[in-house]
């Protein structure tokens, strides 16, 4: 597939890396000469130096002849733009990412009256993840499937758990559920399970289970099911404005530290119910003046990955119900796992 990418910040440079190692044919455009030649060394592609808004920079990108444009720049206008110039140009497919809050109830708008193929609110669609997170405490990670009428969730299964030593045949008959056990994590191999295979103890199981079960299978198998009633939020950056309007709705109590001024002013305008703090959320008295280990659930979404880290680990030593880390470098993740978060 011939594709062009507009913006090589980070979600354009990791979209490029992807989409070379599986193959297709790009061609990068930005304004910045040197993030397009340390792309074009590092992968095979094609670079136009130049706005994504101009006809003559996307006619050089050959956008006649491209299949698919995304436009993954910082600002949502170019995007939107960029998208509408190529669908007019080719009639080729078009993805744009829109991140400004003011925009999230027109992008149904957007997408149908621009004739663009899809629209796409990362920090959104970070929040939502988040959000059912800490709606399953339980869970290691929750993934939907048409449209959230299907949940999976990938849970551990804990220490003298009914689940441990079980075969997977066995589980519905003796736990009286409605359970589909759909793939086992073990020791580094993943398992498409037969009915003859042998749960265990710290395996890594992923499931789908009917929503009215869901409490009593946790329950059964010996996992947490006490429901999130308040959370913390560190950082108060788009992802955390979408979270907690997100666990606001679902009547979850949200108390968020920033420690900008004018950012704290925002939030307190765009979410009349939350708590806002003005603060360092690194700071342990300020943690511990604000009652952190009292939330159900904490959420680390700073810009700085390692602040996100310690004060991660900090939230952990004090017990807390579900800790939650964004993470920015590819790199920290599995140092993150590793340790617990």
């Amino acid at each position: 597939m011939r594709i062009i990418i507009v913006g090589c910040g980070k979600v354009g440079s990791e979209l490029a890396g992807q989409l070379s190692a599986a193959g297709h044919d790009l061609t990068l455009i930005d304004l910045s000469e040197r993030r397009l030649d340390e792309l074009s060394n590092t992968y095979d592609l094609a670079t136009v130096k130049g706005s994504g808004t101009s006809y003559h920079i996307l006619r050089e990108a050959g956008v006649q002849d491209t299949d698919l444009l995304i436009a993954v720049t910082t600002h949502d206008e170019i995007n939107l733009l960029s998208c509408l110039i190529a669908r007019k140009a080719s009639g080729c497919h078009a993805i744009a990412r829109v991140r400004d809050p003011e925009y999230v109830s027109d992008l149904g708008f957007i997408r149908d009256e621009l004739g663009i193929s899809m629209v796409i609110n990362p920090e959104l669609s970070t929040a939502r993840v988040v959000s059912r997170l800490i709606r399953f405490p339980s869970a290691i990670r929750v993934s939907t499937f048409a449209r959230g009428r299907i949940e999976l969730l990938d849970l551990k299964i804990p220490h003298e758990s009914r689940l441990d030593g079980m075969a997977v045949c066995e589980v519905n008959p003796l736990l009286r559920t409605d359970v589909l056990l759909c793939m086992v994590r073990r020791d580094g191999q993943t398992y498409i399970p037969k009915g003859d295979f042998i749960l265990r103890e710290n395996d890594n199981i992923t499931v789908i289970i009917p929503r009215h079960e869901q409490n009593e299978f946790f329950e059964k198998v010996g996992l947490p099911v006490k429901r999130i009633s308040s959370a913390m939020l560190v950082g108060g950056g788009k992802i955390s404005y979408f979270l907690a309007k997100i666990l606001l709705d679902s009547g979850i109590a949200v108390k968020i530290i920033e420690n900008k001024l004018e950012r704290c002013e925002a939030l307190s305008e765009m979410l009349p119910h939350a708590t806002i703090i003005c603060g360092d959320g690194t700071d342990q008295e300020l943690l511990e003046s604000e009652r952190m280990s009292a939330a159900d659930a904490f959420v680390a979404l700073t810009d700085r990955d390692e602040d996100n880290l310690i004060i991660s680990l900090y939230a952990m030593q004090q017990g807390m119900h579900k800790v939650v880390t964004k993470c920015n470098r590819q790199n920290y993740t599995g140092i993150a796992r590793a340790v617990g978060l």
